[in-house]
């Protein structure tokens, strides 16, 4: 879902360093992979096609966040007034 977004903290020797993979257009979301000591994080499109792809060594990365859309803020349209 656009806006969804994964944050991937790695240990870059002296500092830690972040990246930030994000879904940008609707339609898109973020997925993630772990296979043969790669964590990979890719932005796809509805059909499942990659967009942009970022693969770190696993053993370097210290977190992986991931951040959800927030609905509310998706839906414009839904604005519900309470009133009696």
């Amino acid at each position: 879902m656009k806006g969804d977004r994964v944050e991937i903290v790695i240990d870059a020797g002296d500092t830690p360093r972040t990246y930030e993979i994000r879904a940008t257009r609707a339609g898109r979301r973020v997925e993630i992979a772990t296979r043969r000591g790669l964590v990979e994080v890719s932005e796809v499109t509805r059909g499942g096609t990659p967009v942009r792809t970022a693969r770190f060594m696993s053993s370097r990365v210290l977190a992986l966040v991931e951040h959800p859309a927030d609905e509310r803020s998706e839906r414009a349209g839904d604005v519900r007034e309470d009133g009696d």
